[in-house]
């Protein structure tokens, strides 16, 4: 089905993979509503929200940049409601802010372990509930979140329990959504990466230039999501999808034009090919 005219909002999206969902969608023409707080440039991070909405109008969609952030309950409702009055509705939801620390359980600050609740579980929450009204009367509703399979090895579940448990969370709500709301013809999914995707996260945090000669682009998890809200909703619900077995159903069957050089990097909570 056909992304054109269609309403995506999103949180997060001045960069990385949710800037490139945005484009991504833009491109087939949907208008893409970004929540996000970067209002002005990071010392270390690329792009702002209006250099984002920027690039989502170079590629062909209407863009909505909205100040604010997805853990504050009147910032949610505002950028709901100028969604729905800029564009008539709302199509879609990308859960797509995240926070990362992958400190072991005594080393982890209370501060980043309340940063990565309150942004990956009440954010994820927050929007999609406040974006849930409009989504029941559109014509074909997808939640998705960048967020894990649930594999449940002790090796995953022991190497940073708290982030573990935040991005799981995510997962947990949307496919209670896809249970929940399965009768009303509202899809909610999940996405991640099969390998590291090359983004600032990467860059700063899980290993620097080696890390991302082993990364795949961000465009690899765009096609894939732009693939998957192009389902019908009705067909497509409660999954938990790698990006490359999204592209491959879809046949694509040559990645190598996302990049990524000799042995590839598994992406955290992805069990490398034994």
């Amino acid at each position: 089905m056909s992304l054109e005219g269609r309403t995506m909002i999103m949180s997060g999206g001045s960069r990385g993979i949710g800037l490139a969902i945005a484009i991504a969608a833009a491109r087939r023409g949907a208008n893409v509503v970004l929540l996000a707080k970067t209002d002005k440039p990071h010392p270390r991070l690329p792009g702002t929200i209006h250099t984002a909405a920027a690039e989502i109008e170079a590629a062909g969609g209407s863009a909505l940049p909205v100040v604010g952030d997805v853990r504050d309950e009147s910032s949610v409702e505002n950028a709901v409601a100028r969604a729905v009055e800029r564009f008539g509705g709302i199509d879609i939801v990308v859960n797509n802010a995240s926070a990362l620390a992958l400190d072991a359980t005594e080393d982890l600050p209370m501060k980043r372990f309340d940063l990565m609740t309150q942004i990956q579980l009440r954010g994820t929450h927050l929007l999609s509930s406040k974006a849930l009204p409009h989504l029941r009367q559109a014509s074909n509703p997808h939640i998705l979140s960048l967020s894990p399979p649930l594999n449940l090895s002790p090796h995953w579940l022991g190497a940073h329990p708290a982030y573990t448990m935040a991005k799981y969370g995510m997962t947990l709500l949307t496919l209670g959504w896809a249970a929940e709301y399965a009768e009303q013809g509202v899809a909610a999914n999940c996405l991640w990466p099969e390998t590291y995707i090359a983004t600032a996260a990467v860059q700063n945090i899980l290993g620097g230039d080696a890390a991302i000669e082993k990364s795949r682009t961000p465009e690899i998890v765009a096609d894939a999501a732009v693939e998957i809200l192009s389902r019908p909703a009705r067909e497509c619900t409660g999954n938990t999808f790698l990006d490359v077995d999204v592209l491959r159903d879809a046949g694509t069957t040559d990645l190598s034009q996302y990049g990524g050089t000799g042995d590839l990097q598994y992406d955290i909570f992805v069990d490398r090919p034994s």
